[in-house]
């Protein structure tokens, strides 16, 4: 029973990363076709970002009433009705109203999936989860490019959203999978009544060593989309790489931290938990002083996908660590407070970085970099310390 289950929640983590970097790919056509302003972008992926915040937040309440199962099943199909509105929207200005269940959706089933498989798998399975998240949003460009070539974007959101509504009906027909593993592999009762008494956000806010999380959440977030949206503009204006090669580079960026992240589920057999994170900061640390010196072109690309490799357990491993470190009655909460840190950072670290770097010089991403790792490396040490977590 829990091979199967797992079998659709990897289903389901492949499924979350479809639609993230479609807006980005089908930008270049969408704002012609509207006659958008190019910078109207940044707009619109803070619209899904808020929803996503906003439903963080409130998951958790949400799945103490109705269950892990249903909010995945009802939040997928959020997801895949927005991407449906957006491929026949006839105004750009409707991508706003379109973008509430898109973000929603992706928000609930986010923070509801990931304390689920914290609470009851093994440390190697969220690694390999988030790294079939991964596979998702490489997947969703690939699948537009076909469309793009021939000069459309609605088809690629179609298919997009065909695939969405395709998983969530699988999803809704094998409710009863949870059910049984949930018999199985008895909850504890009790965690269960707590957490519905201690489900109040300005109370796990004040929990110790909660605000200290949120905040590695933040700058794990900000150094992953920072490369993400900005990296290839350091690699062109400031190491003179050309845009297709530095285009390029940031999606090695990106398939490093999937690909690591498919090892790091398998050291997590090997490894403790802490010690996986201590190495990923130590990659990091390592790489961005490493883009401190005058490195050619090649060498600095080289060393931004090695942070990637260094990314790679962060994420996944800091989120199954949220039941160790706060408490499995406490979880529900937790998670989805740092998850909204988590998309927070997504949204505006870069968005902060790009106008202060529009205003001196791009020259300055390796010193950001390396002060984002300082303060996650900070803030690990110090939450295991708060929380006297043995490991």
């Amino acid at each position: 029973m829990a091979i199967i289950l797992l079998a659709i929640i990897y289903m389901t983590f492949i499924g979350l990363g479809l639609p993230d970097t479609l807006l980005g790919v089908s930008w270049p056509l969408m704002h012609l076709e509207f006659g958008a302003n190019e910078g109207m972008a940044g707009a619109l992926s803070l619209a899904i970002s808020a929803g996503t915040i906003i439903s963080s937040l409130f998951s958790g309440k949400i799945t103490q009433k109705i269950g892990t199962a249903k909010v995945t099943a009802v939040s997928v199909l959020m997801t895949g009705v927005g991407i449906l509105l957006i491929s026949f929207m006839p105004s750009i200005y409707l991508f706003f109203l379109f973008a509430i269940p898109l973000g929603l959706g992706a928000g609930a089933v986010d923070t509801s999936l990931n304390n689920y498989v914290a609470r009851h798998f093994k440390p190697r399975h969220m690694s390999w989860l988030h790294a079939l998240w991964g596979v998702g949003a490489m997947t969703g460009p690939v699948l537009m490019s076909f469309f793009l070539k021939i000069g459309k974007w609605r088809p690629g959101y179609l298919s997009v959203a065909g695939i969405l509504l395709g998983m969530a009906l699988v999803l809704f027909l094998t409710l009863p999978v949870w059910k049984k593993f949930e018999q199985v592999n008895v909850i504890n009762k009790e965690d269960q009544e707590q957490a519905k008494e201690k489900h109040c956000l300005t109370d796990a806010l004040h929990q110790r060593g909660v605000a200290i999380s949120m905040t590695s959440f933040l700058f794990y977030c900000g150094i992953e989309m920072l490369i993400g949206l900005w990296g290839s503009t350091y690699l062109i204006n400031i190491k003179g790489l050309d845009a297709a090669k530095a285009s390029l580079w940031i999606s090695f960026f990106f398939a490093g931290v999937t690909v690591a992240r498919v090892l790091s589920g398998f050291l997590t057999i090997k490894m403790k938990n802490k010690q996986q994170l201590r190495l990923g900061q130590g990659i990091i640390f390592i790489g961005a002083i490493l883009l401190l010196f005058p490195l050619s072109a090649q060498a600095a690309a080289i060393v931004i996908v090695i942070i990637g490799v260094g990314c790679a357990p962060l994420f996944p491993i800091m989120l199954h660590e949220t039941p160790a470190r706060f408490g499995t009655e406490n979880s529900e909460a937790i998670m989805g407070l740092q998850l909204a840190a988590a998309f927070t950072g997504s949204a505006f670290m870069p968005l902060v970085f790009g106008y202060v770097a529009s205003a001196t010089s791009f020259a300055m991403f390796p010193n950001i970099l390396f002060a984002f790792i300082l303060i996650i490396a900070v803030c690990t040490e110090g939450i295991n310390t708060l929380t006297k977590k043995k490991q």
